[in-house]
């Protein structure tokens, strides 16, 4: 441990990631739980069908479905189409609510390797001059500086790995989270259009034989 922390500026850049990643991996796995973003009332309030208290429960919970829901109702008088549009819009913007912080993950990734590398040629570059220009170099003061220069190598892929395997998972959670709330939603919209065509197809032909009555 002492001679990891011997290792220099590089060493203690990369804990600082290190400490980055683990609480960007903290507040992603919170922020990401099924129940704030689906939460279950609203899921219960979407299966009951009560326009006023999906609403009421959609104020009352916010959160991504929440609003993606507020958003399908604000716009029912619209037309299909356009209502589509504007949710598509909505989407969009609470995805990249859930994908936030990942991005961080991702240069993480890229980058602590990359550190730990330069770290590791920065330390072995003056050992090897100083071997050059003497050949009664201590031997076991090179050693032990070839060592602590490796550690910056091994620390780089140790903040790596566990950093690349949680925006893996953040990702595919963002993934399947973001089908939950197109399938939530396409179904108020198909219900919602769905009655309202069946509503005028009702209407339609009683009309026709008022009309068909009249002197």
């Amino acid at each position: 441990m002492r001679s990891l922390l011997d290792g220099g500026p590089f060493v203690w850049l990369l804990l600082g990631l290190s400490v980055t990643a683990l609480t960007v991996v903290l507040e992603r796995a919170w922020s990401l739980r099924r129940d704030r973003v689906l939460p279950r009332p609203l899921m219960d309030a979407l299966a009951d069908g009560d326009v006023s208290r999906l609403r009421g429960a959609c104020q009352a919970r916010p959160s991504p479905m929440a609003r993606l829901i507020l958003s399908v109702l604000d716009h029912l008088p619209w037309p299909k189409s356009e209502n589509v549009a504007a949710l598509e819009v909505r989407a969009r913007q609470e995805i990249a609510g859930l994908e936030r912080g990942l991005v961080i993950l991702e240069i993480i990734v890229g980058i602590a390797p990359l550190l730990g590398l330069v770290g590791t040629i920065y330390g072995i570059i003056p050992l090897l001059g100083d071997f050059g220009s003497n050949l009664q170099a201590d031997n076991a003061f090179i050693a032990k500086g070839m060592s602590v220069a490796l550690y910056k190598t091994v620390l780089g892929l140790l903040v790596a790995m566990p950093t690349l395997a949680a925006w893996s998972v953040f990702n595919k959670r963002v993934e399947l989270l973001g089908l939950e709330l197109e399938g939530v939603c396409d179904a108020l919209m198909r219900r919602h259009y769905l009655r309202e065509r069946a509503s005028g197809a009702a209407v339609g032909p009683a009309g026709a034989g008022a009309e068909g009555v009249r002197p």
